[in-house]
């Protein structure tokens, strides 16, 4: 393997998947904002669920509106919450009622009409993230699904699909990654900006 020519070309795939994104989902990354905008005037949280590396997006996005990403804006915390964080939860529930369940249960718990379910999830065919999203519309949550490649069966069941063009994991990650950064700082910047 050519280690430079590797790097040079993950280089190019990532930085011609945020161009696609550019072209193709910017109307979708408004929308989102819209939503989360509207959802966080009226009081509501924001509840985020995945696996693996989206699990991590979760913590890192919930992170992000809890504490804050522009170091601009003074604001007070925006309630999210990373149903990807609780080991004994999880545990618990993927012993006792099927991991197939476990974000299901914890939206049905937490979740409240007027919240908002971010599902992560990169083929878009995570079961436990579908039950989860099937659960929050039965609360009358809405639903932003972070997807990829085709979308998935999700991409039919969520409210509002941004599907990341790309069929490469790692780009379909720094995809989302990067869109959430878009969307919290937009968020911010209506809720609490000038």
């Amino acid at each position: 393997m050519d280690a430079q020519k590797f790097i040079i070309d993950s280089l190019n795939e990532s930085s011609e998947t945020k161009l696609k994104i550019k072209d193709q989902l910017v109307d979708e990354i408004l929308k989102a904002v819209d939503i989360l905008v509207s959802s966080y005037k009226d009081g509501n949280k924001l509840l985020l669920c995945g696996n693996g590396g989206s699990a991590a997006d979760c913590q890192h996005i919930a992170t992000e509106f809890m504490i804050r990403l522009s170091h601009t804006i003074k604001r007070p915390a925006l309630p999210a919450i990373a149903l990807t964080t609780d080991s004994s939860n999880l545990t618990a529930g993927g012993n006792d009622i099927g991991f197939e369940n476990v974000f299901a249960r914890n939206v049905e718990g937490l979740g409240a009409l007027g919240d908002v379910l971010l599902a992560i999830s990169t083929s878009g065919n995570s079961k436990n993230i579908i039950k989860a999203v099937e659960t929050a519309h039965s609360k009358g949550m809405k639903v932003i699904g972070f997807l990829g490649g085709s979308g998935g069966e999700l991409k039919a069941l969520v409210d509002l699909p941004i599907v990341i063009p790309s069929s490469n994991v790692q780009r379909i990650q720094e995809g989302h990654i990067t869109v959430a950064h878009i969307i919290c700082e937009l968020v911010e910047g209506k809720l609490y900006g000038n």
